[in-house]
């Protein structure tokens, strides 16, 4: 099943959503809000595979969302304005459907999501491994061996036991490909948890370097780093 959720303040385009999410066999529609305070709330402790998210909302638009969030689902972004769509696709999303979203626009996007997550399943091997293209050249990185990954322009620079790695990609996309133990701990950075000696309200001791923490990740890095510690 594909966990969904709707956030937009309209009541009738939520109700339109519901109805198309409705006729998805393998869609379970776990949340539909029109509060995006609400929305963040909710995936502090839960998970979805899917959100269709409006831009055009007061508090939070639907940009200042993703932005906001630590592991991002799927997500296909709503909206009654097409000058929007270009720099959606900025932030990773699966699609963009203008208002009055039809049935048939509505298929093709999910369409979209399920390719995507086949993809994403092949990308996550068995072999805990992360498969980036090198100057050219196929390159798998163990997990294990990923110390932290940094933003850098439009580029990663990708750390690990024996050097660093720069690829053209966003932290958004790779977190993706990522398992469990990496978390978002600043805009600009990815940290692998499990390589952690010290930490501090600030900063994360990974090897000799100190990975930032921003205020808007300290919780939940923190949360994470105490649950690793009881395993």
């Amino acid at each position: 099943m594909i966990r969904v959720g709707i956030v937009d303040d309209e009541i009738l385009a939520r109700e339109v959503l519901e109805e198309y999410c409705s006729k998805i066999n393998n869609f379970e529609l776990i949340l539909s809000t029109g509060n995006p305070l609400e929305f963040i709330n909710f995936m502090q402790q839960n998970d979805l595979d899917l959100v269709f998210l409006d831009i055009e909302m007061p508090e939070l638009n639907g940009m200042e969302i993703l932005r906001s969030m630590i592991r991002p689902p799927k997500v296909i972004l709503t909206t009654a304005y097409s000058e929007f769509a270009l720099e959606s696709y900025n932030y990773g999303v699966v699609d963009y459907l203008l208002k009055p979203i039809k049935i048939e626009r509505f298929l093709k996007a999910i369409n979209k999501v399920t390719a995507s997550k086949m993809t994403d399943s092949k990308q996550r091997s068995a072999s805990e491994e992360l498969q980036i293209k090198h100057d050219g050249m196929p390159v798998n990185i163990p997990f294990h061996s990923i110390l932290y990954i940094q933003s850098f322009g439009n580029y990663l620079k990708i750390f690990t036991d024996s050097r660093m790695y720069l690829i053209a990609d966003t932290l958004i996309n790779i977190t993706t490909l990522l398992s469990e133990n990496f978390q978002r701990t600043h805009k600009s950075y990815i940290a692998n948890l499990n390589r952690v000696s010290k930490a501090s309200r600030t900063h994360l001791l990974i090897e000799a370097d100190k990975v930032p923490v921003s205020a808007m990740y300290k919780v939940v890095v923190s949360k994470k780093l105490e649950a690793l510690a009881k395993l």
